[in-house]
């Protein structure tokens, strides 16, 4: 059968895996250099969806061990935003369905914009239940960076607007939670239930911060999302301190004296 179809056809039945085995162990044998390349890239596909499934597999390690032991609402926890001179820290709690899978889903830093995008619309559809935490930049000034940050985590988990059974939460103890937690450190490496929550609080601060940078483009924060880059640290030189900027934060506290 392969033998009588064009090169074009082909690769339309391979894209949408049309092939039985036995005629797709004919297209191995078949001498067109074109059919041999579409079958390298084929396979290449399909080793690299072994490796995401395989991966995703893995990082369900946690929140499968808490199922078997009859926690099946299991939050997955994650922050952006400790280390930036401006701008908000946005907390994400998000309970994935156990039979879930997203191809791909790690730790939002190692995203594309495109894909992180992608994953949040995915996330915010598919999730049995999220939640967003969000302090401004004066409260964090006010209770500093680490309470912020555990501030913004509890508000996440009481937006999602009903109680899990256990926290997986990256890096953080959350000493006012009402339930099992277990802090991972690299957790949005090792649990997909805490990279589902780094998409969606990194997608919410970039786009919060692409706000504050309509209101005052100069610091670019539409770029650095308000890390101290050379282009932002010479804004502040010459502008000033914007009413996004944390002033307890050392480039800002000096530049104000």
């Amino acid at each position: 059968m392969s033998g009588d179809m064009s090169i074009r056809e082909i690769k339309y039945y391979l894209e949408h895996d049309m092939f039985d085995e036995a005629t797709y162990i004919q297209l191995t044998t078949d001498h067109r250099k074109g059919v041999q390349t579409l079958v390298r890239q084929h396979e290449k596909r399909k080793q690299q969806a072994e490796h995401l499934k395989q991966l995703y597999q893995d990082m369900m390690m946690f929140e499968q061990g808490l199922h078997e032991e009859g926690k099946l609402r299991v939050a997955g926890i994650d922050e952006a935003g400790r280390g930036p001179l401006a701008g908000p820290v946005v907390a994400a709690s998000v309970i994935l369905p156990s039979d879930y899978y997203l191809a791909g889903l790690y730790d939002s830093k190692q995203l594309s914009l495109a894909a992180r995008e992608f994953y949040f619309e995915e996330i915010t559809q598919h999730a049995e239940a999220f939640g967003i935490g969000i302090v401004d930049n004066r409260t964090i000034d006010r209770i500093n960076i680490y309470e912020a940050t555990k501030r913004a985590m509890n508000e996440a988990i009481e937006n999602m607007g009903s109680a899990p059974d256990c926290l997986l939460v990256d890096a953080m103890h959350l000493p006012e939670a009402a339930c099992e937690q277990h802090c991972l450190v690299k957790g949005d490496q090792r649990s997909v239930s805490i990279a589902a929550a780094s998409v969606l609080a990194k997608v919410t601060r970039d786009r919060i911060m692409n706000e504050a940078d309509k209101e005052f483009p100069g610091y670019h924060f539409h770029t650095n999302q308000g890390y101290g880059t050379k282009k932002h640290l010479e804004a502040l030189q010459k502008q000033g301190a914007s009413p996004y900027h944390r002033k307890s934060f050392s480039p800002v506290a000096l530049l104000l004296g």
